[in-house]
């Protein structure tokens, strides 16, 4: 099926088969669903609406970073360590390479990769050094592109998530892009927000300066073999001890050398404490309460800009632009013209 050419009337027929086929494990209809909701072609927003009730069940990790320092690489080993694991609450009819069904935790993966300025498509791909993975239908690799979103996540991250979510599958770990201090937008997202730091890439505190810190529920330390990993630790230490988070949790540090997996179930089992302390302090409800406040207000702006955009036909921004420009209209009453407008639309 061509999810570019639904036809409005088979929508809802078409949602429906495709809900029963996501529920299934079908990977080519995952496929198909994640890239209907990322390019909004028609039907986006009817297949998210019957997603929706499916999801909430995923544990949802965020890892960000500068960039280099080895998140690919991080990823790539919490998704093998998840998939040789059995899961406890499993109770899936997937069925896994050797045809018996899957025990082991499943896995998503969405790596939102910087956007080509030719293209507009994820540079990275479908993350080469993750290949091996395809094979595996217990693991989903997605790459996404920025298109010029802040925040280290494009603007469909969220619904490419839920997707995912409602697909079945156990684990969703989000790569972002690493750009800094923009990064702070996962936080809305993940359950759990791994912080990775590196030594030797220049000034260790810039980094923890930038803002991405605090938005720490773990630390890694990655490449820790490598001279100045101590330092790393103790400017982290001494950050923690001039302020206390509002949930009482102290982020762990976990040392870790992706290349050759070492510190990685020590990383897994940092990940299931904070989420069992998350259970434990009845803090998960009120943590995700607090995500979609934040996103819902996200929504909210985003229709009512393409509200607003959808009023400005054949250059009449431009020429609204000019009347600002040469002070013959003032940007405040023009503003709420149009708010007043959309408003009433």
């Amino acid at each position: 099926m061509d999810t570019a050419g639904l036809n409005t009337d088979r929508v809802n027929h078409d949602i429906r088969s495709w809900i029963d086929s996501l529920r299934s494990g079908d990977v080519r209809t995952l496929a198909r669903a994640i890239s209907t909701v990322e390019n909004r072609a028609p039907g986006w927003s009817e297949l998210l609406k019957a997603v929706f009730p499916h999801s909430g069940r995923a544990r949802v990790i965020g890892l960000t970073g500068a960039p280099g320092a080895g998140k690919s690489t991080l990823v790539d080993q919490l998704a093998r360590l998840y998939r040789n694991t059995r899961n406890p609450h499993s109770s899936r009819k997937e069925r896994g390479l050797n045809g018996a069904p899957d025990e082991n935790y499943t896995v998503g993966i969405v790596a939102v990769d910087p956007t080509s300025p030719y293209t507009g498509g994820a540079i990275l791909g479908d993350r080469i050094r993750m290949q091996e993975h395809f094979a595996d239908p217990g693991i989903y690799i997605r790459s996404m592109a920025t298109r010029g979103s802040l925040g280290g996540l494009a603007r469909t991250t969220a619904d490419v998530t839920t997707v995912l979510d409602a697909s079945g599958r156990d684990i969703i770990l989000i790569e972002t892009v690493g750009v800094g201090q923009d990064e702070v937008d996962i936080v809305r997202l993940a359950d759990i927000t791994v912080v990775i730091l590196v030594p030797g890439m220049g000034d260790d505190v810039q980094t923890i300066k930038a803002g991405i810190m605090e938005i720490a529920d773990i630390f890694v330390i990655n490449k820790s073999d490598r001279e100045g990993a101590e330092r790393v630790e103790r400017e982290i230490r001494a950050l923690q001890s001039l302020a206390l988070r509002h949930d009482g949790w102290t982020p762990p540090i976990v040392k870790t050398v992706a290349s050759d997996g070492t510190g990685v179930e020590e990383l897994a089992a940092a990940i299931a404490d904070y989420e069992a302390y998350l259970q434990k302090e009845n803090l998960a409800l009120k943590k995700r309460v607090e995500n979609w406040q934040e996103r819902l207000v996200e929504m909210l702006r985003d229709v009512m800009l393409e509200k607003a955009r959808a009023q400005f036909k054949d250059g009449a921004l431009t020429r609204l632009a000019e009347e600002v420009a040469e002070y013959k209209r003032d940007p405040y009453t023009l503003v709420e013209e149009i708010a007043a407008h959309v408003k009433n639309t």
